[in-house]
């Protein structure tokens, strides 16, 4: 896996664009750093900045683990796609999203037995309909709070699974779209040849995987010693080079039409 400001991936970045894709982008610790507290998260003027400009050229799509409602607050500016909830979330099928909410009350009853036990151990429950998600970052004693939710959590339950992250665990409907369905459904929703795809964490591994060839994959975060092999095609060293690749992007996009 190569830097992208390398000249392959600048190649690679060029011969993409000229596809006219989709951009698809994670939010948190792609666009917008990771914080302590999620609540906390913002992108930068820069980022927003750019991305709207992007959007006025080419389908922009925020594919995250938040609800929608919860980042389109966070962007500064209204892209055409956003999809929540690891990609269970998808306001252009509400129904669906409805049906997955219902699929997780179970579990929603084991966190509230276990309310005032996950709270000492500094686990903080975000529930966000379509998932719920069991942050431990705050957590003064991080394995403590982890066997809590893996006890939690047991025995598991073939109607949802469960998935890691940074400090957190994830919680969604076994038959929820995960964020690879979600980038393909919206390849094929707006008829776009491709996509560009960049993101940060275990649940943007689907889509690397899964991208054909011909799309181009961006993991923001070199690869640590502790963490399996990334499957994307190139990598960022934090989000702070965000704003550089957004701007490359409008720099290799032909110019707006003038009315």
């Amino acid at each position: 896996m190569q830097h992208l400001f390398h000249h392959d991936g600048e190649a690679a970045l060029a011969a993409t664009l000229r596809q006219r894709p989709l951009l698809a982008f994670d939010f948190d610790g792609t666009l917008a750093p990771i914080v302590a507290r999620p609540e906390d998260a913002r992108i930068s003027q820069a980022v927003s900045a750019r991305l709207r400009a992007l959007g006025t050229r080419l389908p922009l799509a925020i594919v995250t683990g938040r609800t929608v409602d919860d980042v389109r607050g966070r962007l500064g500016f209204e892209p055409r796609y956003i999809i929540g909830s690891h990609g269970a979330e998808d306001p252009l099928d509400p129904s669906a999203s409805a049906g997955l909410t219902a699929v997780l009350a179970p579990v929603r009853q084991r966190l509230l037995a276990r309310h005032a036990q996950l709270a000492a151990a500094g686990v903080v429950i975000e529930d966000k309909g379509a998932s719920l998600a069991m942050h431990y970052r705050l957590s003064r004693h991080r394995e403590q709070a982890l066997a809590l939710i893996a006890d939690l959590l047991s025995p598991p339950d073939e109607a949802w699974r469960v998935f890691g992250g940074k400090m957190v665990v994830n919680i969604v409907p076994r038959d929820a779209p995960d964020k690879a369905s979600a980038v393909r459904a919206l390849v094929a929703r707006c008829g776009a040849a491709g996509a560009v795809f960049a993101g940060d964490d275990i649940n943007d591994e689907p889509v690397f995987e899964s991208a054909p060839a011909h799309w181009l994959t961006v993991r923001i975060g070199r690869v640590g010693l502790s963490e399996r092999h990334s499957a994307a095609r190139y990598f960022l060293d934090s989000p702070n080079e965000m704003a550089m690749l957004l701007e490359r992007m409008l720099a290799l996009l032909p110019p707006p039409r003038t009315p």
